[in-house]
C-alpha cells in the first residue's frame, strides 16, 4: 500500500510558442509567484506555488480539448471568479455538489482548471 503525505505539484502543458504568454497570465492574472526552476531541465517551462504545492508550465505540441483538470480550494470564490472575469476570463459551472461550490475555466491554452470552496457546517 502507498502512504501519500500531499500533493507536491501540478503540471500542465502549453504550445512552446505560448509558454511566456502562459507565464504572464499565471502570475498578471491569476497572481501566482514564480518560483526557483532547476536549470536542468532540457524543455523550457516554469514553477510556481499554489498553497503548499508546486504549478508547473512545461510546453507540449498540439493539445486536445479534454475533461482533465486540476482543482484548487480557494478563500472566497466570489472574489477569485471577479479577478479571472474582470480579466476576460469566462467561468462557467457544472453539475453542483453538496459540500462545496465551485466553477470551472479554461485558461488561454486549453487547460481545464476547477476553483471551489467548501461549505462551512
Amino acid at each position: 500500500m502507498i502512504t501519500f503525505k500531499r500533493a507536491d505539484h501540478i503540471h500542465i502543458c502549453v504550445p512552446p510558442e505560448r509558454l511566456e504568454e502562459a507565464r504572464k497570465f499565471y502570475t498578471d492574472v491569476v497572481g501566482l509567484k514564480l518560483t526557483h526552476r532547476p536549470e536542468v531541465f532540457k524543455h523550457p517551462g516554469y514553477w510556481f506555488e499554489i498553497g503548499n504545492i508546486g504549478f508547473h508550465i512545461g510546453i507540449e505540441p498540439g493539445l486536445l480539448s479534454t475533461s482533465r483538470h486540476s482543482a484548487f480550494e480557494v478563500t472566497n470564490l466570489a472574489a477569485a471568479r471577479e479577478q479571472l472575469e474582470s480579466n476576460g476570463v469566462k467561468t462557467y459551472e457544472e453539475e453542483r455538489l453538496d459540500d462545496r461550490e465551485r466553477f470551472f475555466f479554461l485558461d488561454p491554452f486549453g487547460n481545464r482548471m476547477e476553483l471551489l470552496e467548501y461549505s462551512v457546517k
